[in-house]
Protein backbone atom coordinates (compact mmCIF):
# COMPACT_ATOMS: atom_id res chain seq x y z
CA UNK A 1 0.00 0.00 0.00
CA UNK A 2 1.30 3.48 -1.32
CA UNK A 3 1.22 6.11 2.00
CA UNK A 4 -0.71 8.86 0.02
CA UNK A 5 -2.68 11.36 1.73
CA UNK A 6 -6.19 9.00 1.28
CA UNK A 7 -4.47 5.72 2.59
CA UNK A 8 -2.94 7.86 5.45
CA UNK A 9 -6.83 9.74 6.17
CA UNK A 10 -7.79 6.08 6.41
CA UNK A 11 -5.27 4.72 8.53
CA UNK A 12 -5.68 7.82 10.69
CA UNK A 13 -9.70 7.21 10.63
CA UNK A 14 -8.69 3.73 11.86
CA UNK A 15 -6.14 5.10 14.75
CA UNK A 16 -8.89 7.56 16.23
CA UNK A 17 -11.60 4.20 15.81
CA UNK A 18 -9.69 1.90 17.72
CA UNK A 19 -7.66 4.71 20.28
CA UNK A 20 -11.82 5.55 21.00
CA UNK A 21 -13.04 1.96 21.29
CA UNK A 22 -10.05 1.01 24.20
CA UNK A 23 -10.76 3.92 25.94
CA UNK A 24 -14.11 3.23 26.02
CA UNK A 25 -13.34 -0.60 27.38
CA UNK A 26 -11.24 1.26 30.02
CA UNK A 27 -13.77 3.78 31.39
CA UNK A 28 -16.17 0.50 31.52
CA UNK A 29 -18.45 1.83 29.78
CA UNK A 30 -21.93 -0.67 28.41
CA UNK A 31 -21.31 -2.51 25.30
CA UNK A 32 -25.22 -2.24 25.03
CA UNK A 33 -25.03 2.10 24.65
CA UNK A 34 -22.29 2.01 22.55
CA UNK A 35 -24.08 -0.17 20.03
CA UNK A 36 -27.44 2.33 20.73
CA UNK A 37 -25.52 5.57 20.15
CA UNK A 38 -23.10 4.68 17.87
CA UNK A 39 -24.94 5.56 14.55
CA UNK A 40 -26.58 8.76 16.15
CA UNK A 41 -24.40 11.15 14.67
CA UNK A 42 -25.79 10.21 11.17
CA UNK A 43 -29.23 11.38 12.07
CA UNK A 44 -27.22 14.62 11.03
CA UNK A 45 -27.90 13.59 7.40
CA UNK A 46 -31.30 14.70 8.21
CA UNK A 47 -30.66 18.20 7.11
CA UNK A 48 -30.36 16.91 3.66
CA UNK A 49 -34.19 16.92 3.44
CA UNK A 50 -33.91 20.48 3.74
CA UNK A 51 -31.00 21.01 0.88
CA UNK A 52 -27.35 20.31 0.43
CA UNK A 53 -26.19 23.70 2.36
CA UNK A 54 -28.15 22.46 5.51
CA UNK A 55 -28.00 19.12 4.94
CA UNK A 56 -24.06 19.34 4.68
CA UNK A 57 -23.63 22.06 7.59
CA UNK A 58 -25.46 19.42 9.59
CA UNK A 59 -23.27 16.60 8.82
CA UNK A 60 -20.69 18.35 8.93
CA UNK A 61 -21.22 19.78 12.67
CA UNK A 62 -21.87 15.80 13.31
CA UNK A 63 -18.48 14.47 11.54
CA UNK A 64 -15.89 16.78 12.91
CA UNK A 65 -13.52 15.38 15.85
CA UNK A 66 -14.13 19.17 17.15
CA UNK A 67 -17.66 18.26 18.57
CA UNK A 68 -16.86 15.16 20.60
CA UNK A 69 -13.69 17.06 21.68
CA UNK A 70 -15.99 20.11 23.03
CA UNK A 71 -18.33 17.04 24.66
CA UNK A 72 -15.42 16.04 26.24
CA UNK A 73 -14.10 19.33 27.46
CA UNK A 74 -17.60 19.59 28.87
CA UNK A 75 -17.83 16.39 30.54
CA UNK A 76 -14.42 17.76 32.03
CA UNK A 77 -15.11 20.73 33.11
CA UNK A 78 -18.29 20.64 33.44
CA UNK A 79 -17.14 18.05 36.38
CA UNK A 80 -19.78 15.69 34.20
CA UNK A 81 -18.59 12.12 34.07
CA UNK A 82 -21.71 10.51 32.21
CA UNK A 83 -20.91 12.65 29.38
CA UNK A 84 -16.88 11.03 28.97
CA UNK A 85 -18.74 7.66 26.97
CA UNK A 86 -20.82 9.33 24.43
CA UNK A 87 -17.81 11.43 23.97
CA UNK A 88 -15.39 8.40 23.08
CA UNK A 89 -18.42 7.02 21.17
CA UNK A 90 -18.95 9.83 18.55
CA UNK A 91 -14.87 9.86 18.15
CA UNK A 92 -15.51 6.16 17.02
CA UNK A 93 -18.14 6.71 14.80
CA UNK A 94 -15.86 9.40 13.09
CA UNK A 95 -13.02 7.12 13.13
CA UNK A 96 -15.24 4.51 11.37
CA UNK A 97 -16.44 7.08 8.78
CA UNK A 98 -12.94 8.60 8.13
CA UNK A 99 -11.31 4.79 7.57
CA UNK A 100 -14.77 4.12 5.38
CA UNK A 101 -13.58 7.08 3.30
CA UNK A 102 -16.81 9.24 4.02
CA UNK A 103 -15.46 12.78 4.56
CA UNK A 104 -16.59 16.09 5.22
CA UNK A 105 -18.90 17.07 2.87
CA UNK A 106 -19.13 19.66 0.77
CA UNK A 107 -22.32 21.75 -0.26
CA UNK A 108 -22.70 20.40 -3.59
CA UNK A 109 -23.48 17.27 -3.11
CA UNK A 110 -24.07 14.35 -0.68
CA UNK A 111 -20.63 12.55 -2.25
CA UNK A 112 -18.48 15.50 -2.47
CA UNK A 113 -16.28 15.15 0.20
CA UNK A 114 -12.96 16.42 1.31
CA UNK A 115 -11.52 13.20 0.87
CA UNK A 116 -12.97 12.27 -2.69
CA UNK A 117 -16.18 12.11 -4.50
CA UNK A 118 -17.98 8.88 -2.74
Amino acid sequence: MKLTPKPLLHLEGLTFLVAATLAYRALGGSWLEYAVLFLVPDLAMAGYAFGHRIGAAGYNAAHTYLAPFLLWLLADYGHLPSLYAPALIWTAHIGLDRMLGYGLKYETAFKDTHLAKV
